[in-house]
């Protein structure tokens, strides 16, 4: 049974940063690119980040380059976000994908606001 669990989100200033957290298990993590998306109120729910297998090779969004750093810990079967110089822009509900796998975990809220 796949799962995964995000955690992390927090309500945060305009200019701090949050780390995210995803868990994943029921399939072989250490074999699967991964994503994060994140769905803000009103839009569509969109692609922030990606990372390989291994870690080596990563993609971002445009708008949140050089802000926010997409990582993994294959031992832990955990994928991370850290996110910084946070804006009002980045307020959404952030997940963590795996591709081919039609599962969706619970988000993670992230509330950026002064």
């Amino acid at each position: 049974q796949v799962q995964l669990v995000e955690s992390g989100g927090d309500l945060v200033q305009p200019g701090g940063s949050l780390r995210l957290s995803c868990v994943a298990s029921g399939f072989t993590f250490s074999r699967k690119a991964m994503m994060w998306y994140r769905q803000a109120p009103g839009k569509e729910r969109e692609l922030v980040a990606s990372i390989t297998e291994s870690g080596s090779v990563t993609y971002y969004e445009e708008s949140v380059k050089g802000r926010f750093t997409i990582s993994r810990d294959n031992a832990k079967n955990t994928l991370y976000l850290q996110m910084s110089r946070l804006t009002l822009e980045d307020t959404a509900v952030y997940y963590c994908k795996a591709p081919n796998i039609p599962f969706w975990g619970q988000g993670t809220q992230v509330i950026v606001s002064s």
